[in-house]
């Protein structure tokens, strides 16, 4: 599945990154639990796990009832300040760097299509070392609406130049498929970000692998393999 770097790359695949190409979702989960216990806030860690994909204002709205703009800023600090102490941690799954060089290869523009805060994105970069694979990326400054908004998917695809109806998306949580929905463009979930594949299918997700290496044993016969061929995803 290779083509000519040479030619325009007219269709494209977003990746969300975190849970989905970086095994960090349960260390956001944790970490916005500190955040929460740090203003005297009990958070059962599964309710914080399962909203790990939002952005964090919607993730703070929708377990804190009236809460304030000073503490919603509070949690949001304090999210960031702890998520760092885990940067040396943070490692990419397994694969990963084959999957976005085999979708880079094979004629795709790639584009990381993160909401994460632009230090964050930053070290993820870092620790995913794909280099000339990924075209084009997003942070939090580049969406008005975190997820499952799709303003983050619209950003990644405009800088990539690539519209709705020829691109698809890989992520890992229910929010991403809403987004995915929301403008179209079909939803590859992935399981390792700890969401199940009943609940990533029941969402809308048109396939579902277990993780990265996964789906590039399976790329050719995926959606992105029939993008990349030229022939309908559906």
């Amino acid at each position: 599945m290779t083509t000519d770097s040479a030619s325009p790359k007219t269709r494209g695949v977003l990746f969300d990154v975190d849970g989905t190409l970086i095994d960090s979702s349960y260390f956001h989960a944790m970490a916005w639990w500190q955040a929460f216990r740090r203003e005297g806030l009990d958070i059962e860690m599964s309710a914080i796990h399962r909203r790990v994909g939002m952005g964090g204002d919607r993730l703070i709205q929708s377990l804190v009832t009236d809460c304030t703009e000073d503490l919603q800023e509070n949690l949001k600090s304090a999210h960031s300040a702890v998520f760092s102490t885990f940067w040396p941690t943070l490692r990419p799954f397994d694969s990963v760097r084959d999957l976005l060089s085999a979708c880079s290869g094979s004629g795709l523009a790639v584009g990381l299509a993160s909401s994460a805060q632009e230090r964050d994105l930053e070290v993820s970069r870092h620790i995913l070392d794909a280099g000339s694979s990924i075209d084009a990326w997003t942070s939090s400054n580049d969406a008005k609406e975190s997820k499952p908004a799709p303003d983050i998917l619209i950003a990644c695809l405009e800088k990539l130049g690539v519209s709705p109806e020829d691109a698809v998306f890989v992520g890992d949580a229910v929010w991403d498929v809403m987004a995915g929905a929301a403008i179209g463009v079909p939803v590859i979930a992935l399981t390792c970000g700890g969401i199940s594949e009943a609940e990533l299918r029941d969402a809308g997700a048109a396939e579902v692998y277990d993780n990265p290496r996964h789906l590039l044993e399976h790329l050719e016969s995926s959606i992105i393999g029939r993008l990349a061929a030229g022939a309908p995803k559906g």
